[in-house]
């Protein structure tokens, strides 16, 4: 089953045939080779013919003499039509050794559309920008958002019980089509041992993989927490797992590029200053925190932040963690035109003191900009002192 991933389809769209390389980056399995197949649907629908498009998968095997980038070269223009545009698919390009010299050799032709994916962070951000500077954009996927997920699914569920759903077997497209927990526990145990061993281990060269996954327990049990890394070596050495700073600072850097989880950093509203202490970290995918912690003392608070701070990356923000004196507010998200948004996110405030707290940092900001409470409480909205309060599962699927 194809889901429909239309955001990013569209930016496929919008790019099509402007002579800049088009980069797909994501955590593995998230969905990017199938937005290639929906991105090929899409040209076939305006009648680009079949011959106009040549597709390299590089983690097929039958591809593995293509890995040299003179014969990759040699084997796309073989196949080019010279009369026409040629929309040209590279899927997991980073196995190219000097993919750069093939890619650019066919950037440069006027007949040439090309699109290009990997599944590492560190690969695309950091080589990428050096190799490929300024002949570039990027797509940056994730797995399924709660609306694509809902899509998926025709039988009358309530969102309350899709969302239960969505955070507890995972967002990664293909197990919407698993019909047991014990063949996505399978499907996300492969996931992540391949994330951790080949983006991550063999990478960064780490030589001690079991203090590296006793790392990234902490970090996937301590999502939307604030931390540093002395909290994060300070709690494996009072575990019995002695760690430096510098280490932890090593895997920290190779979890984030390999993109299993992001870094939010600090922002001061007041002072209108980004703040270097103290990071908040959230997980790509709430299926593989389930996957490796299991049920036990769950806060639902913190995975639906988690959400939350996805859907907002997904929808193009900056996002920070805000600080408004001695207060908190849980993001500050600001689109490219500069313009800032303020949320707050809770499971319940159906309690006073609750709601009281929750809107506290809300009400702390002195600008006009506009403020929303998100929680999981399915009342009609409404506005306390001009902060929008909104049932969350509403706002995720409100595009």
């Amino acid at each position: 089953m194809l889901i429909q991933r239309p955001d990013y389809l569209n930016f496929l769209i919008e790019w099509k045939e402007q002579q800049i390389i088009k980069v797909v980056t994501g955590i593995r399995r998230c969905g990017k080779s199938t937005l290639f197949d929906l991105f090929r649907d899409y040209l076939y629908s305006i009648g680009v013919e079949e011959v106009q498009i040549i597709s390299v998968n590089f983690e097929e095997a039958e591809n593995d003499e293509l890995c040299d980038h003179q014969t990759l070269y040699r084997y796309v223009k073989s196949k080019m039509q010279p009369d026409k545009m040629n929309y040209i698919f590279l899927d997991e390009i980073q196995h190219v050794k000097d993919y750069q010299k093939a890619v650019d050799s066919l950037f440069v032709k006027k007949n040439a559309d090309v699109y290009i994916t990997g599944s590492n962070a560190y690969f695309m951000s950091g080589e990428l920008a050096t190799l490929l500077s300024g002949r570039f954009v990027e797509l940056k996927m994730l797995p399924l958002s709660f609306r694509e997920y809902v899509s998926a699914f025709d039988e009358p569920v309530s969102k309350e019980e899709l969302y239960r759903n969505y955070v507890y077997n995972s967002s990664f497209p293909y197990t919407v089509g698993l019909d047991s927990r014990r063949n996505i526990h399978a499907y996300l145990d492969g996931i992540y041992n391949t994330v951790v061993l080949n983006d991550i281990v063999a990478r960064k060269k780490i030589q001690d993989p079991l203090m590296l996954k006793s790392v990234i327990h902490f970090m996937f049990d301590n999502i939307g927490n604030l931390c540093t890394v002395k909290k994060i070596a300070d709690s494996m050495t009072s575990a019995g797992r002695k760690i430096s700073n510098h280490t932890v600072e090593n895997y920290l850097e190779g979890i984030i590029d390999s993109l299993l989880m992001y870094r939010v950093s600090r922002y001061d509203i007041k002072g209108k200053e980004y703040l270097q202490l103290q990071d908040k970290y959230y997980l790509a995918d709430m299926g593989l925190r389930y996957y490796l912690l299991g049920t036990r003392d769950v806060d639902h608070g913190r995975i639906l932040e988690n959400v939350v701070y996805l859907e907002l990356i997904r929808r193009g923000y900056r996002v920070y963690i805000g600080k408004i004196g001695a207060v908190e507010v849980d993001f500050v998200a600001q689109d490219y035109d500069g313009n800032t948004e303020y949320y707050q996110v809770a499971w319940t405030v159906r309690d006073e003191k609750t709601l009281e707290r929750e809107l506290i940092p809300l009400d702390s900001i002195a600008d006009h900009n506009p403020k929303c409470l998100l929680t999981m409480d399915n009342d009609p909205p409404v506005s306390h002192n001009g902060i929008r309060q909104v049932f969350v599962l509403d706002w995720l699927l409100d595009r």
